[in-house]
Parts: structure tokens; sequence; C-alpha cells
């Protein structure tokens, strides 16, 4: 299958309707204080003065040099980013997957560090940004296949192990269970869910009461985009303001404030990066399909590749119990949490996240 470079170029014409759009909003006035009714007012000011003063041109020569190729699987357009093992080898193919409000560009870092002694790929998730959208519905399994496809069809590795979370996370849990052949290992972010989410002790009951209590508070952005996906995309569309308000409202509520992960996500303008790259593809609307499909997926059966979990400190996994995992993965080598980091510890701290994949890949059979 064919395989073309690709390389980021945002056109001066798009750059400069972002600007003035940004430099045109108006802001909300609101009676809530900080992030208590979300994210708007001073704090989206803040944000939005920052994009305007992000140099993208920079931030577009940054990416570009890393590899990124662009390949037909199953009829669409997938887009990824390749950073090649160094060293002798042998390198372990790893796919890198990111969930949602994110991109490829998350997992950059945590590349780099892993480059040593795996061989890592970073796609786009169908949808999300430069990769097509996949024909509805758009489920887990099926975004799984195209992962599959990538691995094995287009690049030609016979075995190849992931890590992440989020709907990258999901996929992987089905890589697990469709082709558990080629799966070296699954690393996950997020524990997985047996199929069967009844609770069976004390602990798995208090855990998915305390989630239901979360999701009741958190869950706003959800339910919109599971049942009205196309109205809200219509406003995000048309306001990169209202675009990274959506975006940075949930960077904000999952990552790790105990260990400074709000911190690093300002300081490192990946915000700007992400919101740039949703509104220069207009694919906002697309990685909500995901969710308007969430109904769609089929009961996952237990996934019997080996897994590992590195729970990552977002709210909505505190107090995560082993035994949900333990009945949604036979396969469960490693449920471990994360010393720092939440939704996007690859990111937040990748040192850490690296050192935990080359722990649970020591502890993996040796492939011949």
């Amino acid at each position: 299958m064919a395989i073309d470079d690709f390389r980021v170029h945002v056109p001066e014409d798009v750059l400069a309707d972002l600007r003035d759009r940004l430099a045109r909003t108006r802001y909300l006035r609101s009676p809530r204080p900080g992030w208590e009714g979300g994210l708007g007012g001073d704090g989206l000011r803040t944000l939005v003065d920052g994009w305007l003063a992000f140099d993208w041109r920079a931030e577009e020569a940054r990416l570009n040099a890393v590899e990124q190729y662009t390949a037909e699987v199953n009829g669409r357009r997938i887009h990824f980013a390749r950073v090649r093992g160094t060293g002798p080898g042998p390198h372990t193919p790893l796919l890198l997957l990111h969930g949602w409000p994110s991109a490829f560009v998350e997992y950059l870092p945590l590349a780099t560090l892993l480059s040593d002694g795996f061989d890592v790929v970073i796609p786009s998730l169908p949808g999300f940004v430069f990769s097509e959208a996949l024909e509805p519905p758009l489920t887990r399994q099926a975004i799984a296949e195209s992962l599959h496809g990538l691995m094995t069809g287009v690049l030609g590795f016979g075995t190849y192990a992931t890590f992440g979370g989020d709907i990258g996370g999901g996929a992987s849990t089905w890589l697990g269970v469709d082709h558990p052949s080629s799966l070296v290992g699954l690393q996950l972010l997020s524990g997985p869910f047996p199929a069967d989410g009844t609770p069976q002790s004390d602990e798995e009951r208090d855990y998915l009461g305390a989630l239901d209590a979360y999701d009741r508070l958190d869950g706003g952005y959800s339910e919109i985009m599971l049942t009205r996906p196309d109205t809200i995309a219509a406003a995000l569309a048309d306001s990169p303001a209202g675009l990274l308000a959506w975006i940075a409202d949930k960077w904000h509520d999952w990552v790790d404030h105990e260990h400074g992960g709000w911190k690093r996500v300002l300081d490192s303008g990946i915000l700007y990066t992400i919101a740039t790259l949703y509104w220069v593809t207009d694919s906002i609307g697309t990685s909500f399909q995901q969710y308007y499909d969430y109904e769609q997926n089929p009961p996952r059966p237990p996934i019997t590749a080996p897994v590992g979990v590195y729970l990552g400190r977002e709210p909505g996994f505190a107090g995560f119990p082993r035994s949900l995992a333990e009945r949604a993965a036979p396969g469960l080598r490693e449920f471990v949490q994360a010393p720092a980091g939440g939704h996007f510890a690859g990111f937040e701290h990748p040192e850490l996240a690296a050192e935990a994949v080359r722990r649970f890949h020591a502890r993996l059979p040796v492939q011949d």
C-alpha cells in the first residue's frame, strides 16, 4: 500500500482569518468565579491572548521535524507520525494512541524518549485533524480495525504494542480482542470495564457510585456530543475562541493538578497547537462522531492479549478497583497507579510514562 510523505502547512490566509476572529471575540460576562461554571470571561480572554501571540510557523516547523505520512487504509486516509528506533535493536513497534480532545502531537515528547527501544507510530485517529473519518458507525472496534490495517497492511509489522487512554485506549482493547496474536501487549491509562458492569463487591459499588456522582458534574459536554453533536459543532466551527474554551475546559478538568499538569499544559502551548489543528482542518465535528455512535459499540468480550494498566490520576478513575480490570482483561499483567499525570499522563509527565512503558514490556515474554 502506498505511503505518502506529509508536511503540515497552513495557508497564510487561513491564519489571518483565525487571528481576525480571535481579535473580535465577544466574551461572556459570568457571575461564576474561576472554572466553577466552565471556561469563559477573563479566563478565556487570557487563553485567547496567548493564542494570538502563539507563533504557529515556529510550531509548524517543529512538527515538520518529525517524520509524517498518510496512507490509505480500507479506503480512508490515515495520517501518522513516526519516530523510528535508534541504536541497536530489536525495536518493538509501538502505537501511541490519543483520545479526545487531543491530537497526535500529545505524544511527540513521549515518542522521543522511547526511541531507544521502540519504533513509535502516532496516528491521528479517524476523524481527527489530518485523518479522514470512517463511515458511521464510528465504533471503537472500527477504529481498532483501521489501526490494525495501518500497522500490519501498510507498515508491515507482524506484531506490535499499544499505549494510550480514552478513545485510543478503547480501540486498544478491541485490538486485544480481535487481534490478540498481533498484540505484544497493550497498556492503558484508564481502567478497562467488563461488559457486565454490575458491581460484584462493595469496592466496585462504591467506585461506580462515585463515578456516577462525578459524571453528573462533568458530563455535560459528553451528553451534548452524544445527542446533538452537530449543534455544538456548528458553534465551534465558527468561533475559534469557543473551540478553545471547549477543548481547554476538559484539559483543565482531567489533568493532574497536584503534580503540575495544568502548568505544563499552559507553559507548553499544546492547547494552541491542538486548537489550531482542529480549526484549520475543520475537524471538531468529525471528532464528535465517535461520541454520537457510542451506543453502537458492541459489548466487548474479555481481552485475552497481555494488558497493563498505568492508571492516570484523573477524577473519573480515582479508586478504580483492580477487580474490574481483572474481569475485563484475563490477560492483565500489571495494574499500577501513575505516580503523576492525569488523563494526558503521557504528555504531563513523559519521563514517568516512558519508565512505565519500559517496565511493562520488561514483564512480557521475549518476542521471536
